[in-house]
């Protein structure tokens, strides 16, 4: 009961905002019919591309409403023609007149039908308390519809009537609500053809995005490699030609400087493991995911907790990309974030390995910097989503999703 309560305030709550979406619709189609008739002696082809920008707005609020109502975001179409011909002609503008026409009649008045059953029930509730508070002459003329009223029993059985409009309107509200978004789901989404050149663009954009993180990754490795290894190796050299010269007339000194030069080897070894590590994490050869992320927390200077539900592995690619968006999330939340603590939360929801990091420090974090950037170019390169949300005083929440296939 509960539940159906709640599917009918939904209803209800879309009724209310496809009824808004109707006035805009109505308002919208006089505006074009004037503009045809406007057209039609020769003084209305000036307005004519203000006119379509104009369903074009009401339209986009449609979808906007449908979409968060079916959780599945509309492709935006792309601007509309300025011509009138052009505009005519254009399959995406024919289909959003023809929805003007629908929502401003048919939508409008399921909105407004919807909307009377819970008014009346509320209206039959009250009817007792509103009638006593009449006075005696009036109160006595008092009717509901048909049905006279005149004394406290027969006003207090009109509110047996609440409980019918309340069942009728648990009912019939959710279908009335899928009615009247009926035409916007059917003339408002994109055809096939440009679903596909969307999908076209789409691949375009980011084969674009693996090519530029490709690049970006390759500047990194060579700055790390000409910056940080081979500085260090050019010291080795250094030193040992040192600690050659002074073998035979100072064979303290010499050892000294061997001590010093083993000391750079092992520097520039490390930090080339360290290179090799954000190519291709050597540990998740030998272990999990899950492993290899215990291991990331671990090393990290704030408290994390890691919370990975993984019956099988992904591909090696993802677990990488993964590896990676959790060791530079916990790399800011030491360096930025002044955080108590962190929690990584990672799941395989089907097709998909879904990825949560979350701190509990100031917020205000800005993909702008602090290597955010360069985890969206990572994940956007696998086809996944990447949304960042930290508002001032925290918490920060970091959220990726990687399709793995099977």
């Amino acid at each position: 009961m509960l539940a159906r309560g709640r599917v009918t305030l939904d209803a209800l709550e879309h009724l209310v905002a496809g009824m808004g979406t109707g006035v805009l619709a109505l308002v919208a189609l006089v505006s074009a019919a004037l503009t045809a008739v406007a057209c039609l002696v020769g003084v209305g082809l000036a307005v004519v591309p203000a006119a379509v920008r104009g369903v074009r707005a009401v339209t986009d609020r449609e979808r906007a409403r449908i979409a968060r109502w079916d959780g599945e975001e509309f492709v935006p179409p792309p601007p509309p023609p300025s011509g009138v011909r052009a505009a005519l002609a254009d399959t995406t503008v024919r289909r959003e007149l023809g929805w003007v026409v629908v929502h401003a009649s048919a939508g409008l008045v399921l909105g407004l039908a919807a909307l009377t059953l819970p008014l009346h029930a509320v209206q039959d509730v009250t009817f007792a308390l509103w009638w006593w508070l009449l006075p005696p002459e009036e109160a006595a003329s008092a009717a509901y519809g048909m049905w006279e009223v005149r004394d406290t029993a027969g006003a207090v059985a009109v509110a047996a009537l609440a409980p019918v409009e309340i069942a009728i309107t648990m009912v019939v509200a959710p279908r009335m609500a899928r009615l009247q978004a009926w035409a916007g789901r059917r003339l408002l989404r994109p055809g096939p053809d440009a679903d596909l050149s969307l999908r076209v663009a789409q691949l375009t954009a980011t084969r674009a995005a693996v090519l530029d993180a490709h690049a970006a990754e390759l500047r990194r490795i060579e700055r790390s490699l000409h910056d940080g290894t081979q500085n260090r190796l050019v010291a080795v050299n250094v030193l040992l030609g040192a600690a050659l010269r002074a073998l035979d007339r100072d064979p303290a000194t010499a050892r000294a400087t061997l001590e010093r030069a083993q000391d750079a080897a092992e520097q520039a070894l490390g930090e080339l493991r360290g290179v090799v590590r954000t190519i291709l994490p050597p540990v998740l050869a030998d272990k999990s995911l899950a492993d290899a992320l215990t291991g990331l927390a671990a090393d990290c200077p704030v408290p994390c907790r890691i919370d990975a539900d993984l019956p099988v592995r992904a591909a090696a690619s993802v677990e990488a990309t993964a590896y990676f968006v959790v060791a530079e999330a916990l790399t800011n939340i030491a360096r930025h974030s002044r955080a108590r603590r962190a929690v990584v939360t990672v799941r395989r929801l089907d097709d998909q390995l879904v990825l949560r990091v979350v701190d509990d420090g100031q917020g205000g974090a800005r993909e702008s910097g602090s290597g955010l950037a360069g985890i969206r170019r990572r994940v956007e390169a696998h086809d996944g989503s990447f949304t960042l949300t930290s508002p001032a005083g925290g918490p920060t929440t970091l959220d990726v999703t990687l399709p793995c296939g099977t």
